[in-house]
């Protein structure tokens, strides 16, 4: 694997893993009795996962 590959790897993985702790936290809030704070927190998944596709492409379209 190249070192560009790698590195886009690594980010995806960051990504993803920040958003399945958004997750988990949103659904452990829920499940403790705060269930504004769980759908708040629940809100950020969507969009962890909207920067990182974005961020991702962006960094696809560097020359080099």
């Amino acid at each position: 694997m190249t070192h560009h590959r790698t590195i886009r790897f690594r980010a995806a993985a960051a990504i993803l893993i920040a958003a399945f702790a958004s997750f988990i936290l949103s659904v452990a809030l829920w499940f403790t009795g705060s269930h504004e704070e769980g759908i708040f927190v629940g809100l950020w998944v969507p969009s962890i996962l909207s920067f990182g596709a974005v961020a991702l492409q962006m960094g696809g379209n560097r020359n080099g």
